[in-house]
Parts: C-alpha cells; structure tokens; sequence
C-alpha cells in the first residue's frame, strides 16, 4: 500500500496518531489514492484482505481509513492499539467496543458526515460513497416511501436534535422506515445507546467489508 501524501491545503485536527482531514472536506484529495483500501460497504462478499491490510498498513494510514469507519479520535487511537488484528472477529470486537460509551459530542461529529436516509449523500469524497453503497438497497423510487422517510426523518429530527442513524448495508426501504416508527418512541437515554450501536455497526462494515454473522 502507498503512503498518503499530505494535502498542502489541508487543515488537520490532530488526536495522538490520529490526523482527522474530514472537517475540511480534504479526504477528498486523499481518497483517489487509498480507493483500493475500500471495499464496497453494501455488499457481503467479504475480502479476505481486509483485516490484513489494517493491520500491515503504515499507522497513519491505518488511522485515516479508520476515520472513514467512525470519525471519533479516540475510538481511531484505542482500535489502532489493538493492531494486529488476527481475524475479522478480532477486528470486530475492537470496533465494538473500543472508546466506550462515545461521549454526546462525538456522537454528534460522526453523525455529521451521515446523510438522511433516502437521501443522497453530497459529494463524492470517500464518505459519501460509503453512505451511497450501503443506502442502495432502500429504493425510494416508490413515492409513499419517499413520502413516509421523508416525514419520518423530520419527525425524528425535530424529536432528538439529530439525524436519524441506520444501518442501512443489508436492509429494505420497509424495514428502516419500520425501524424509524419503533424508535421515534424510544426516549432520548435509549435512543442515545441505538445510536451508539448503529455507529459501530457501520464501522464494523466498513472496516472489514462484511456484514459479518
């Protein structure tokens, strides 16, 4: 894998070994160069290069394709300690449980780089393809879905302050919209653990390319 040159316009934010360029929008120049460390977030094919060029790939590297998982500092520094990874499984438990709980303003900046679901993402950065390949299997070509996502992400919104969050890699138009409705009545202590839990799920599946068992 070839390192990633540093963009000479980018602003960084820096947390331990981690470099965070996501704020500024500047994994846009990197992307292009690190595209074939990105497995197509949608689909369960996994590739059993995944895990292995986590753990052989330069720290600063790691970090950054770590950040597109989860853009959390310390959650990126905690799982890097854990290299090498044996398997997906030990990579997996790492994501799940690595900076636990996230505190409520890294949850806020993970979400920031999620698009609405039904939506698409802006851009074309390496974030919004994620978002782009695992939203593929909610068709809102049927206009009451796109209706009811619409009002549903309003609602929920107006209801906790914040995008709603899903795991979407694996999932129909029908069961998110049926999970939206379920969490629209949870209260904000059991939404906020939800949240946390569909943050690593998409993590997970970013970082190994699977939906896993």
């Amino acid at each position: 894998m070839h390192p990633i040159p540093r963009c000479c316009n980018a602003k960084t934010l820096s947390h331990g070994a981690y470099t965070s360029t996501l704020d500024t929008g500047c994994d846009r120049c990197h992307a292009p160069l690190v595209e074939s460390t990105f497995r197509n977030a949608e689909s369960e094919v996994h590739s059993p290069d995944a895990t292995t060029e986590l753990n052989e790939a330069p720290e600063a590297v790691a970090a950054r394709i770590l950040s597109l998982c989860l853009d959390v500092p310390r959650w990126v520094d905690e799982v890097l300690r854990h290299r090498p990874f044996a398997d997906d499984r030990a990579l997996r438990r790492a994501v799940a449980h690595a900076a636990a709980p996230l505190t409520a303003d890294e949850v806020h900046r993970a979400l920031a780089v999620h698009p609405r679901i039904g939506e698409q993402p802006k851009g074309d950065d390496a974030s919004a393809r994620h978002a782009s390949n695992e939203q593929s299997g909610v068709d809102v070509s049927d206009e009451s879905i796109e209706q009811r996502l619409r009002a549903g992400n309003l609602a929920y919104e107006k209801r906790f302050g914040q995008v709603f969050l899903i795991r979407a890699a694996g999932r129909d138009a029908h069961e998110v919209l049926n999970a939206l409705d379920s969490r629209l009545g949870n209260d904000p202590q059991t939404e906020a653990a939800v949240v946390e839990h569909e943050l690593r799920e998409i993590a997970a599946l970013r970082a190994t390319g699977s939906l896993g068992e």
